[in-house]
């Protein structure tokens, strides 16, 4: 299994920091995000990384190189000068991820998530891991209703921007910006996206002052 960490946002809500680097290099505990998840996946056993590059991107592969300092191999997909979002960026990258099952991760999150066990997830759309709601987002996005996540119902559940996704799902795309929200709600109306609840440190470092908690704690 390959892995795609997206890391092409402009990262608005973290201006001023944003304007001199790309989120994910933005710092915590002395170390830039997106080398934690390089960490962790190259623990899980992944030896395959794609990384999307938008705002600022030159500075990531002058930053992570080739991976080879995780003994991993790093694939850059170029989307500059404008990022093409979620969707459209993952879509822009497919060559690059194969034909079967591959994780996704946003580069803008830190998380003791172990990417080890989505590779025995059994993945035909769409598995996403869900969180328990943070103060930021009260409603929550989706429901798990058994082991199939649902846009409606109860208790709903925030969406943390780790996933494993079948190419499958993006049939029909053509290139270009789009989310890949869209294309997982209706999969949900298909029932065919599964998906799990995880209980353990999860941050979504969206604003500054997300941020700037999670730095006071790690």
């Amino acid at each position: 299994m390959r892995a795609m960490i997206l890391a092409a946002g402009r990262g608005e809500r973290l201006r001023p920091l944003t304007d001199e680097v790309p989120k994910p290099l933005v710092t915590v505990g002395g170390k830039p995000l997106i080398e934690y998840h390089l960490e962790r996946l190259a623990a899980a056993g992944f030896g395959e990384v794609v990384i999307n590059q938008g705002h600022l991107g030159d500075l990531l592969p002058a930053a992570l190189g080739d991976g080879s300092r995780w003994d991993i191999r790093i694939h850059w997909s170029d989307e500059q000068p404008q990022a093409l979002e979620t969707g459209g960026g993952i879509h822009k990258a497919l060559p690059m991820l194969g034909g079967t099952p591959f994780l996704l991760i946003n580069g803008d999150l830190w998380t003791d998530y172990p990417y080890a066990r989505l590779r025995a997830v059994k993945c035909d759309w769409a598995h996403l891991v869900l969180v328990p709601n943070p103060p930021h987002n009260p409603a929550g996005d989706f429901a798990l209703h058994g082991a199939r996540v649902r846009e409606p119902g109860e208790p709903r559940h925030t969406f943390s921007g780790i996933a494993v996704y079948h190419p499958r799902l993006f049939a029909g795309c053509s290139p270009g910006k789009f989310s890949v929200v869209q294309l997982l709600r209706a999969a949900m109306r298909d029932h065919v996206v599964t998906g799990e609840v995880y209980r353990g440190e999860w941050n979504d470092v969206g604003t500054m002052e997300r941020l700037e908690a999670l730095r006071r704690t790690s």
